[in-house]
């Protein structure tokens, strides 16, 4: 599961990251190729065909940072529909909290998205009922693998992000252009990395594989058969003999680093920035790198759903959908706030925000499935349940 934060100097403590993502350009592989997505067998959930009354409230399910009193105030002010969030840890809460009924919509990253989908607890999105989802949201996350399925779209894009390598610039002096430095077991900085504590760490394991050992047919990240799993686990395994610990919980990342007990290993950008010293630097390597990216969904229950589409609209704007962003330290997905300011320009620059040759080398996350992912129909891939126990071998 998930753990996300408002990556404020307020940080909240931990959590445990557990899932798996897709391509960053939109995998079309066993999807449509016109929208993008996936193509699988989903409950057959109605869409909403027509905006109707306001009901008055909405109730959200949301990471930290995402539904805050600067904008959902003027949103009640405008819509006369009052916002009742309820913050979630993990991306299983999420899951736990949608399927009560209660609540109207959730900011879902990947991990979550697909159990949602294929579960029937989320709505297929009428986009032509939020204006604001239109041509200003970035390429990178429309019709993509975790929120398109079978050419219906199911998430609303929030923001995305990539998982880089950090490192320390006054030890590791020469700039690594590549994982190895965290992956391969002579690495002059065993001992000094730090690595994800989570089951989506298998993941960066494959990207890894797939350039170094390409005879193992890793094509998609996400979508491993038994043999290609085993051969993940085992440079985990590897690799667990050369770092200086684990993280799972942000505050405990930056202190590592600041504190020296680690010099390289994987990051998010917006944690290299809360370091607030310029000798950590970072790197989107040569093999590529996993990531993450959100999206509001409705509920099948909704029992707000006029406020629910008046939300999703609202926060796609690029005024209120820039403001998410920089609070939580994330690239907006309404492109269009990028030329709102100069503050917003240099966040969208830091964060890569409409530059989608970053993000063609980015696999965000999504649940790994038995039906892979990458095409192939003569084998059985690996499920989430399956890299769940084999995660738990990697440091026993």
């Amino acid at each position: 599961m998930k753990k996300k934060y408002m990556l404020l100097p307020a940080m909240m403590a931990a959590a445990t990251l557990v899932l798996v993502g897709c391509s960053g350009t939109g995998d079309t592989e066993n999807g449509d190729p016109a929208t993008g997505g996936l193509s699988i067998d989903v409950p057959d959930v109605p869409m909403m065909d027509k905006l109707g009354k306001a009901e008055g409230e909405v109730n959200i399910v949301a990471w930290s940072g995402f539904v805050e009193p600067a904008w959902s105030e003027q949103f009640t002010e405008e819509t006369g529909c009052a916002v009742n969030r309820r913050v979630a840890g993990t991306s299983d809460e999420m899951v736990t909290l949608m399927r009560t009924g209660d609540y109207d919509l959730v900011s879902a990253s990947g991990d979550a998205s697909l159990r949602l989908i294929a579960g029937g607890d989320v709505a297929p999105i009428n986009i032509d009922l939020i204006p604001n989802f239109g041509d200003d949201t970035v390429k990178g996350m429309q019709g993509q693998i975790y929120d398109t399925i079978n050419g219906k779209s199911y998430g609303v894009p929030i923001g995305r992000g990539a998982n880089i390598l950090q490192y320390n610039s006054e030890i590791v002096t020469e700039a690594p252009t590549s994982w190895d430095v965290v992956w391969e077991e002579d690495s002059p900085y065993a001992g000094e990395i730090i690595a994800y504590d989570a089951p989506i760490y298998i993941a960066d394991a494959a990207v890894y594989l797939m350039t170094h050992e390409p005879d193992l047919g890793i094509t998609n990240p996400y979508a491993l058969d038994q043999k290609q799993l085993d051969a993940a686990i085992e440079l985990l395994k590897t690799q667990n003999g050369i770092v200086s610990e684990y993280w799972a919980d942000p505050v405990a990342q930056i202190t590592s680093y600041a504190g020296g007990t680690s010099v390289v290993g994987t990051s998010w950008e917006i944690l290299r920035k809360l370091t607030e010293d310029e000798k950590f630097k970072s790197v989107l390597p040569e093999e590529g790198s996993t990531g993450w990216a959100d999206a509001w969904m409705i509920s099948d229950e909704a029992k707000n759903p006029n406020c629910g589409y008046l939300w999703m609209d609202y926060t796609s704007s690029a005024k209120v959908n820039g403001a998410i962003a920089m609070g939580f330290g994330m690239a907006p997905a309404n492109g269009a706030f990028c030329e709102t300011s100069e503050e917003a320009a240099a966040h969208c620059e830091y964060f890569h925000a409409t530059d989608e040759e970053y993000f063609e080398n980015v696999w965000f996350w999504t649940t790994p499935l038995e039906q892979c992912i990458d095409g192939r129909t003569d084998i059985t891939c690996t499920n989430f349940q399956q890299w769940t126990d084999a995660w738990l071998t990697v440091k026993s």
